[in-house]
């Protein structure tokens, strides 16, 4: 079985077969399966409950296969009566209409194993295309999960509505925010983290939302162990974690309602598999998540911006709000209201750019505040007399 070519997803199916024990595992076993083959934490080291020989399979071979098998359990334990590929394809076109068109050339006609493999393929490999290869693990793949506990929520009545994936989108980034404000030595990188998941939230109505609400949002028992695992991968951004941060993760799983053995288990779980997996994982060779992060992603979206700009210009100039406060980006900061604003119309003008998509998937809000920081190089010097061309 090779996912880098046409036919793998069948030929998956059929090795795994519909007997395969895997699929009769306890969501709470399987869930643990995910996480010990790094699927949860978005470093895929293996297959998951080693249904298949993991053979030579590039890590992101190894993440379409975990994620198909994650969807496949969760089909198969469901009562739907539409078919897995059938279904998937419907939930991805269901989320396609909610949240953006990247998958859009890939929806229309007959739904076919292939026609999911495009899918798969496109929603795991445009993060490794556009996004350094560290943070993409760090951020954008640990959240592939979202996918998997929507498909769930999908199947239960065959649609799935804005206000789950918001709630659940915003309870991580709100989370994980006071994860990294846990810290209780933070360096200057901690605090850009920081910063930058201040001024990337843009689904919920105000410009964050409290701890106390993000719990709230948090229902299911799968739920509350993502969330816990999402906050102790955070604690280990800096490889440790202090007292005042295994603290705070007691809280969190107090707050969630899980037992404090669970709590612990989550916390030497991640502290294992970051230790014995050091060397083989992208992220932890980098010096810092962070610098790695500002210095390819700001070339990227340089890149981007500078491909576009005409086109973008264009679309800027329609939307005079929005060209006043990028305007005063220049010489002041923006207010969080201002900021909310200026995020919710730039993703409106990426829907109209296709190669821009990568800003509407999971994770990708946490580039628009490097998106702002360059747009303002394409508006008339004018608007910024102080700007000294390079």
């Amino acid at each position: 079985m090779n996912p880098s070519s046409a036919g793998w997803i069948n030929k998956l199916l059929k090795e795994i077969s519909e007997n395969n024990p895997y699929l009769k595992h306890e969501k709470a076993s399987f869930y643990d399966a995910l996480r010990s083959c790094g699927f949860i934490y978005g470093s895929n080291l293996g297959i998951v409950a080693q249904i298949i020989p993991k053979k030579d399979l590039t890590e992101s071979e190894l993440c379409k296969t975990n994620l198909c098998l994650a969807l496949y359990y969760t089909h198969a334990n469901s009562n739907c009566d539409i078919s897995f590929i059938e279904s998937v394809i419907r939930f991805y076109t269901e989320i396609d209409q909610i949240k953006t068109s990247f998958f859009q050339d890939l929806l229309g006609g007959k739904k076919s194993s292939e026609q999911l493999e495009k899918i798969i393929h496109k929603r795991i490999q445009i993060d490794a295309n556009v996004l350094t290869k560290n943070f993409n693990y760090f951020i954008i793949n640990a959240l592939l999960f979202v996918d998997v506990l929507a498909y769930q929520t999908y199947l239960e009545n065959l649609k799935i509505s804005t206000k789950y994936l918001k709630n659940m989108e915003a309870s991580i980034a709100s989370i994980t925010l006071d994860v990294l404000n846990s810290k209780e030595t933070k360096n200057q990188y901690d605090e850009s983290l920081i910063k930058l998941f201040e001024s990337s939230l843009r689904y919920q109505e105000n410009s964050n939302i409290t701890y106390k609400k993000a719990i709230k949002n948090v229902n299911t028992e799968l739920e509350k162990y993502y969330i816990l695992d999402l906050a102790c991968m955070a604690t280990w951004s800096d490889q440790m974690i202090d007292v005042k941060e295994q603290h705070f993760l007691e809280k969190l799983g107090q707050d969630l309602e899980l037992n404090m053995s669970k709590t612990h288990q989550s916390i030497a779980t991640v502290n294992h598999f970051y230790t014995v997996n050091k060397d083989n994982i992208a992220l932890l060779s980098s010096k810092n998540i962070v610098q790695s992060f500002y210095n390819n992603s700001s070339k990227m979206v340089n890149k981007l911006i500078t491909r576009n700009s005409k086109r973008l210009y264009r679309e800027l100039k329609d939307s005079k709000e929005l060209m006043v406060l990028l305007s005063q980006s220049t010489v002041r900061d923006l207010n969080k209201d201002e900021q909310k604003k200026v995020q919710e119309q730039l993703i409106d003008i990426f829907k109209s750019i296709p190669s821009l998509a990568i800003f509407l998937l999971p994770g990708g809000a946490l580039l628009l505040p490097l998106v702002v920081k360059f747009i303002p190089k394409l508006l008339p010097s004018a608007f910024d007399e102080n700007r000294i061309e390079e």
